[in-house]
């Protein structure tokens, strides 16, 4: 859409056709405290400095629904493009001081600061907030909203005030406005350049890593959604029909249960493309016989759900088939029976970590079941057991990680035997208890290959 304005613009100023309507970008948030909290708890992990988040920008084509940077929305629970957070730490309780140096400190401080509205763009996109609208701060559930062109001055206010802060500038790595503010506060200051700035990543994982009670009921309604398209999936599967037809079905069943996109794009992988680990073209028509990887899930209210189930075309399994998914399904079930909230890891992409349901479950696959020749299975899976689940369906984490209650992730072993036309992989997502028992948030969804089977009757 971005790129017919200059077409469309006149027609609208004209009143030849409607103003466009704004596009919804209405979130199910938690409360305004929630986030706050969250901000506290960052400004704790900068030893006295200073983090800057910026939002993600509006995409050039309107493909999808805008979608925030996933740590400036865990932060604000704000989904506009442009805007930026300041956070800084409090000084008196942080590393920065010392009896070396007894300047004064800075306490803690949250200032989000807007951009300047664009009115022509605003007919396109729908009314923007900004600094001057009343109540901008309450609206956003801040301390204090500014406009975007105060932000260099606050920190060059702060590193004026305390050199020491130049040192403790966090900020997203890779990101443009990011450099550019320190690099111009350098100038401010007299400086050819500035220490590095910090990931602000190293600090936000680790609080991102243990959810809270309202994310995880955001992760059960992402779970829950995309539960109900593998359903629809089950049932769409037959011969004659292509990959991208059950995927556009799932699209469909996503959208219709509330959730604003795919968490990633859908993989629906029959016959060959079932042993490509990240196949997206969708483009095959499948066939009887073929056996049929689906990994797709949602997003619901920005979490993120990950689902995979391996289904055959036929609607039952050939001996082969059967033989393989249920190694793959005993690899599952092993790592599922060796969990131990505290000690257990996840992540070890070299399946080697005693510790690891990684190990576990690779050497139940390595150990039960051959490939043709007789060799055993385990060269046929090359990915880690799972990974961490939320904001992003790859949420961070300084893996291999320790399982603690709190924490939501995805164990999916796989095995893929391209010779054979064999793909098999079966993903579901944990989440460890406040008890340290599993709790599988996609536990209703057809398991065995016998519930495959099933579901898959009166197609």
């Amino acid at each position: 859409m971005r790129r017919i304005y200059g077409l469309i613009a006149p027609l609208v100023l004209a009143g030849l056709i409607p103003a466009l309507v704004p596009q919804a970008h209405a979130l199910e948030k938690q409360p305004a405290a929630t986030y706050r909290a969250r901000r506290v708890a960052l400004a704790q992990k900068l030893n006295g400095g200073v983090a800057v988040l910026f939002a993600a920008e509006e995409p050039l084509l309107d493909l999808d629904p805008y979608r925030q940077d996933e740590d400036f929305y865990y932060a604000t629970g704000w989904n506009e493009p442009g805007a930026a957070l300041l956070v800084v730490g409090d000084s008196t309780a942080s590393a920065i001081n010392s009896t070396l140096f007894p300047e004064a400190g800075h306490k803690y401080e949250e200032i989000l600061f807007l951009p300047t509205r664009n009115m022509r763009m605003e007919k396109y996109t729908g009314i923007k907030l900004d600094a001057a609208t009343a109540g901008a701060a309450a609206k956003v559930g801040v301390d204090e909203v500014r406009p975007m062109t105060d932000l260099p001055k606050v920190l060059n206010d702060l590193i004026s005030a305390d050199r020491r802060v130049a040192n403790h500038i966090y900020t997203q790595a890779g990101n443009a406005h990011a450099s550019a503010l320190v690099q111009f506060a350098a100038a401010e200051v007299g400086a050819s350049s500035l220490p590095a700035a910090h990931d602000v990543a190293e600090a936000t994982t680790e609080l991102r890593e243990v959810k809270d009670a309202g994310e995880i009921d955001l992760l059960k309604k992402a779970s829950e959604a995309s539960e109900a398209a593998q359903r629809v999936m089950m049932k769409a599967v037959k011969a004659g029909v292509t990959e991208r037809t059950v995927a556009g079905k799932m699209y469909a069943s996503w959208l219709e249960n509330g959730c604003e996109r795919a968490s990633y794009a859908p993989i629906v992988g029959s016959g060959i493309n079932a042993t490509t680990l990240h196949y997206a073209e969708n483009t095959r028509t499948m066939e009887d016989g073929d056996i049929v990887v689906v990994d797709a899930a949602c997003e619901y209210s920005m979490y993120a759900s990950d689902i995979t189930r391996t289904v055959p075309v036929s609607g039952h399994f050939t001996a082969r088939q059967r033989e393989i998914y249920d190694v793959v399904l005993g690899a599952q079930k092993a790592a599922i029976d060796a969990f131990v909230a505290g000690k257990s890891k996840i992540g070890d992409r070299y399946h080697t970590d005693p510790d690891g349901l990684d190990a576990v479950a690779y050497n139940y696959v390595n150990t039960h079941g051959k490939s043709l020749d007789g060799t055993p299975l385990g060269k046929y899976w090359v990915h880690p057991l799972g990974h961490m689940v939320g904001i992003d369906v790859h949420d961070p984490s300084n893996y291999p990680t320790v399982l603690e209650p709190g924490m939501v992730f995805t164990i999916e072993p796989g095995v893929y035997i391209p010779e054979e036309k064999i793909g098999v992989r079966i993903e579901c997502v944990f989440l460890v208890g406040k008890d340290g028992k599993l709790i599988d948030l996609t536990g209703d969804l057809p398991h065995t290959a016998d519930e495959v089977e099933a579901a898959m009757k009166g197609k």
